[in-house]
């Protein structure tokens, strides 16, 4: 494998580990519900963090964004918008699959989906194929998805197992977390194809400066924004359904500011994540979208390691456990097939 590629997945790897964590401080909101939590973590996560990396590592984004095209620009936008819904149902699937089968299914979709959409309409897939490089991807996202069909299947079993669902995960409903993650998959893809068409803001900001490592930060910014207006808009309308929207100002036994730290370190994370995807997806060469389905792949199974630290398959029996590390071993053979697909 070309060094250059493998430094690239390690990149990619390590902002999957980062996206794979980003829920754990939500354990320690207290007298918060879902839509409070998850509000304010879009707001650091969304806005504040990737505004203030922007600021650090691309200081010349505000002149780059006003040379892009408005089409450009409000594209990138509409895509953000969309996985904004997507990521408010990813939360919903994180609720009744737990983190470890949540991300194995949601994620699961939107790698297959985000990897193979953004070149099948730009022509770079068929590009792909005139080497083996086509091959490679497809035997990887194919490998992926039997490590993710394990997993769900593993989860499947789990339901079905007496006492497999009480303790750290007393919500699970496999039904509604299917619905959920089927939902996600779909519509949360929007995010990579809305980074590949985001590409003239990058060559935008490089030419006003930034190093290429970081040419996606501004791509982010205008992407996240839109998902964080369609974030706004929900969790408002519930907070003022649930009588909520008090707790976002209301101290709680001195709980208030420990909960904005624990979101805040959740949006830390979770766009940290994308900071290392776009460093590493720099080091892809010209078939640069395999990065996504790396990123989407080694989150799973950083988010199932997760899961299984947090007891989610302490109660499960053998069978249903050497299921789970099978996946998960398929699905880091798969991002490496997938990664060594934009070299062949």
């Amino acid at each position: 494998m070309n060094l250059f590629i493998f430094y690239g997945i390690l990149l990619i790897s390590f902002g999957a580990f980062m996206s794979g964590s980003f829920a754990i401080p939500f354990d320690k909101v207290r007298a918060w519900k879902w839509e409070n939590y998850w509000l304010a973590y879009a707001l650091f996560g969304y806005v504040i963090v990737p505004f203030l990396l922007c600021l650090l590592f691309a200081p010349g984004f505000l002149t780059a964004l006003g040379q892009v095209p408005a089409g450009v620009l409000s594209t990138v936008f509409l895509l953000g918008a969309i996985y904004g819904l997507a990521n408010l149902t990813f939360g919903l699937s994180l609720r009744y699959l737990g983190i470890a089968l949540g991300y194995a299914l949601s994620l699961g979709l939107m790698m297959a989906i985000g990897t193979l959409l953004p070149p099948l309409l730009d022509g770079r897939l068929s590009k792909l194929f005139e080497g083996h490089g086509g091959i490679l991807l497809l035997a990887g996202i194919v490998i992926s998805l039997v490590g993710i069909g394990l997993s769900g299947y593993a989860g499947f079993l789990k339901s079905r197992q007496a006492g497999a669902t009480e303790g750290v995960n007393q919500e699970f409903h496999l039904r509604k977390g299917l619905g959920a993650a089927i939902f996600v998959g779909v519509t949360g893809s929007s995010a990579a194809l809305g980074i590949e068409q985001g590409a003239p803001i990058a060559h935008a900001c490089i030419e006003n400066g930034t190093q290429p490592l970081f040419q996606d930060g501004a791509v982010f910014l205008v992407l996240y924004s839109g998902a964080f207006v369609t974030t706004l808009l929900w969790c408002l309308y519930l907070s003022v359904k649930s009588k909520s929207l008090k707790k976002f100002v209301q101290s709680d036994g001195g709980s208030l500011w420990k909960n904005y730290l624990w979101c805040a370190l959740a949006g830390f994370l979770w766009y940290v994540n994308y900071v290392f995807f776009g460093m590493g997806k720099s080091r892809m060469g010209e078939f640069s979208f395999v990065a996504w389905g790396i990123l989407m792949t080694m989150t799973i199974v950083f988010a199932s390691l997760w899961g299984l630290y947090r007891g989610e398959w302490k109660n499960v029996s053998r069978k249903v456990y050497v299921l789970m590390w099978t996946g998960l071993a398929v699905l880091v053979a798969a991002s490496f097939l997938i990664g060594m697909s934009s070299g062949s």
